[in-house]
């Protein structure tokens, strides 16, 4: 297997403006990196049936790396690395989730290299869809089946169904904490909750438009009495994707739920609202027995597939610590 990366025309750009006009004038043709933890190794696998012809490298722009609070919000730019956001005082003290959730993203490395819009748009890891030299032309690439529905779905695969066919699960660490703190994404044409990014289809997992970047993640400041967790697991501590993870963000007031938000990622084809444990929680006090049975609430709708039961109940656990974690 070659691992000698396809030829491609390199522009490195200064500013949004420049960046847009560039992927304005080749469309699909091209592709934007920051860190390039990711893209780069479609490259380097060969693993999609065709490539774009131009890497437009967004590192330039420094004025995209900030971590602030302005105008009621948090507002990170797309650019700040997932080091500098789990290393972020004002996070872990008052976002919490977001920097625990950065902070458990691969490796040191690669934390010091990718960016928080990389790691929400990154793309599924499914081994079907990532085997080298385009092995496996599934339906995501524009091919005919899903390979994993009637293969090796253990790891990367959802528990919630299919959509349009297709069952690889999004693997972002920071998009679930995201969700459960509010956030918004921010672009040079709209913004969107976070919740609405997301999507399915041939090579894309995000509604961004081909001359669409994201600029900025906005979180509205936490109530108080707010508390919020990230736990994931994976079959390393460090390093791996996650094959399960949850945030939940909860907010109380005199010791009883008055705000939930719990959000599971890695169990469906983007990231899934635990939205009946959260309005179980609502007016009760949190102990060990309330946050068991909304664990199994978060999972009630579970649909898992011929190999993959036991991420139902990875997933009831971890949705149950998190929320103790917010007592």
């Amino acid at each position: 297997m070659s691992h000698v990366l396809r030829p491609f025309k390199y522009l490195r750009v200064k500013t949004l403006s420049e960046a847009v006009s560039v992927l304005s004038k080749y469309g699909r043709k091209a592709i934007v990196i920051a860190g390039g933890t990711d893209v780069l190794q479609r490259y380097k696998l060969k693993y999609t049936p065709d490539f774009p012809e131009v890497i437009i490298d967004l590192k330039g722009i420094l004025d995209l790396s900030y971590i602030k609070e302005e105008g009621g919000f948090l507002k990170i730019g797309s650019l700040t690395t997932l080091s500098d956001i789990a290393e972020s005082p004002l996070i872990r003290s008052k976002y919490t989730a977001l920097a625990e959730a950065a902070d458990k993203v691969a490796s040191p490395q690669i934390r010091n290299m990718g960016t928080i819009a990389g790691n929400i748009c990154q793309d599924i890891r499914c081994w079907y869809y990532r085997a080298p030299n385009n092995y496996f032309n599934c339906l995501r690439k524009g091919g005919a089946m899903c390979y994993a529905m009637a293969g090796d779905n253990r790891y990367y695969h959802s528990i919630f169904g299919a959509v349009g066919g297709c069952v690889a699960t999004n693997p972002s660490d920071t998009a679930p904490a995201l969700i459960a703190l509010n956030a918004k994404v921010v672009t040079n044409k709209r913004t969107v909750p976070i919740e609405e990014l997301f999507t399915v289809d041939i090579m894309k997992t995000t509604i961004l438009d081909p001359d669409e970047i994201i600029t900025e993640i906005q979180i509205p400041t936490p109530p108080p009495e707010t508390k919020s967790k990230f736990i994931k697991h994976s079959i390393r501590k460090s390093i791996d994707f996650a094959l399960v993870n949850c945030a939940s963000a909860i907010t109380s007031e005199g010791g009883v739920v008055k705000e939930a938000r719990i959000c599971l990622n890695a169990v469906y084809n983007h990231p899934y609202r635990a939205t009946k444990a959260e309005e179980y929680l609502k007016g009760k006090s949190i102990d060990e027995s309330i946050a068991e049975e909304a664990g199994r609430k978060a999972v009630e709708d579970a649909v898992p597939l011929s190999m993959n039961r036991w991420k139902v109940e990875v997933a009831k656990a971890l949705v149950k610590r998190a929320i103790l974690a917010c007592k």
